[in-house]
């Protein structure tokens, strides 16, 4: 009885391939430790470890009050100005930091990606993920600064988890273009200071969106960051200005990015060993 061999031959993806998110799933023990690695890395052999978390978000704060504040005169719709900033630099830290750190994350990992397969994708969210602990550290200081200025949370607050998550996807979802793009082109971590510092002052943080009418306010809201900043002061500060429209469109223009980031990612997944 003749038998029949089977040939199954293996070939690079070509062309946009599906995201098999599936893997993420299968490999989440390895994503746990990618996050508890970059956490300790982040802080080795550093004499202040964690208070890094808040040192950058309170000297911040304390440039923006002396030169925006006290000397510009910028409104800060009825807030006192320190805390105005300090409610937006919070969530904006952990954005910046997360585009820092997840951005070089797939070269300095070239080592591992070259040895053994993994989902590629664990890299970035696990960069990005770390952040978290420093996010929850510096939250825990606004919320002292508010208990200093006499300012409670309202009843908005049950919103604060989504605004969270709309953060994390932001962050995640521009992390996966310049990740895979520095893979690509090493010109990335030159661009990304300015790109980050223009992001900075593009983003409502030293001064209210408010100055903006409508329908150019809405529009302003395409940056994803401006959604979370007003959402932020209107949760945990009160702002007059519900930023219900704000928000929305700063949803969608963050899962847009979070998902053509994804694809792109994936497209140059296979080329990633080759090229690092």
């Amino acid at each position: 009885m003749q038998s029949t061999i089977q040939v199954i031959r293996i070939e690079p993806s070509k062309g946009w391939v599906a995201l098999q998110l599936q893997e993420l799933w299968a490999y989440r023990e390895l994503l746990y430790f990618l996050i508890w690695r970059d956490v300790k890395v982040r802080y080795k052999q550093t004499a202040l470890g964690a208070a890094w978390a808040v040192i950058q978000p309170i000297f911040t704060m304390i440039v923006f009050s002396i030169f925006f504040g006290r000397l510009g005169k910028i409104p800060s719709d009825g807030i006192p100005y320190p805390l105005f900033t300090l409610a937006a630099l919070v969530p904006w830290t952990f954005f910046s930091q997360g585009l820092s750190q997840a951005s070089n994350s797939l070269v300095g990992s070239s080592n591992l990606i070259k040895k053994v397969y993994f989902p590629r994708l664990s890299i970035p969210i696990a960069s990005v993920s770390s952040g978290l602990i420093d996010l929850s550290i510096a939250f825990l200081v606004l919320l002292g600064m508010m208990t200093y200025y006499g300012v409670f949370p309202t009843v908005h607050v049950v919103w604060l988890p989504l605004l969270l998550i709309l953060t994390l996807v932001t962050s995640l979802g521009v992390s996966l273009w310049l990740s895979a793009l520095n893979v690509k082109f090493r010109d990335v971590r030159h661009v990304l200071p300015f790109l980050t510092q223009l992001w900075l002052f593009a983003t409502p943080i030293a001064y209210p969106s408010s100055l903006l009418s409508e329908p150019w306010r809405t529009l302003y809201s395409l940056n994803p960051m401006v959604g979370v900043i007003e959402g932020f002061r209107w949760a945990l500060l009160g702002a007059d200005t519900a930023p219900g429209p704000m928000v929305i469109v700063s949803a969608l223009a963050a899962l847009a990015i979070l998902v053509s980031g994804t694809f792109y990612f994936r497209r140059l997944e296979r080329t990633f060993a080759d090229l690092i």
